[in-house]
C-alpha cells in the first residue's frame, strides 16, 4: 500500500507498507515496494516535478533506502529520492 500528496514543487509519500504475508524471509512477492515507489515516481513526473520524492523514514530503514531506492539522507529522518535515483527506478521496474 502506498499513499501520496501532490505537493506544490514534488509528491511526497505518506506511507508504504507492504502486506505481512509479503514481509521477510518468507515473502511471496519480490520487489512490490520498489514498484510502489516506481510508480510515485512516475506521478512526480507526470506532475512535471522532474521525479522528486520525498519521504520520512523509519530510522532503522535510512541505509537500506539509501541502498535500494538511490534514496538521499536529507538529516532526521527525511529523505528525498531526486531525478536522476527516479529514472532509475522507472526503468527498473516499468518497461517501455
Amino acid at each position: 500500500m502506498i499513499s501520496l500528496e501532490i505537493k506544490s514543487d514534488h509528491v511526497y509519500m505518506h506511507l508504504l507498507e507492504s502486506a505481512p504475508f509479503n514481509k521477510g524471509k518468507t515473502k511471496i512477492y519480490v520487489g512490490v515496494p520498489g514498484n510502489l515507489v516506481a510508480f510515485a515516481c512516475k506521478l512526480s513526473f507526470q506532475r512535471g516535478f522532474e521525479g522528486n520524492l520525498s519521504f520520512f523514514s523509519k530510522t532503522q530503514l535510512v541505509k537500506h533506502y539509501i541502498e535500494t531506492l538511490g534514496a538521499m539522507h536529507a538529516g532526521g529522518r527525511i529523505m528525498i529520492i531526486d531525478t536522476v535515483a527516479a529514472l532509475k527506478l522507472i526503468n527498473k521496474y516499468f518497461t517501455k
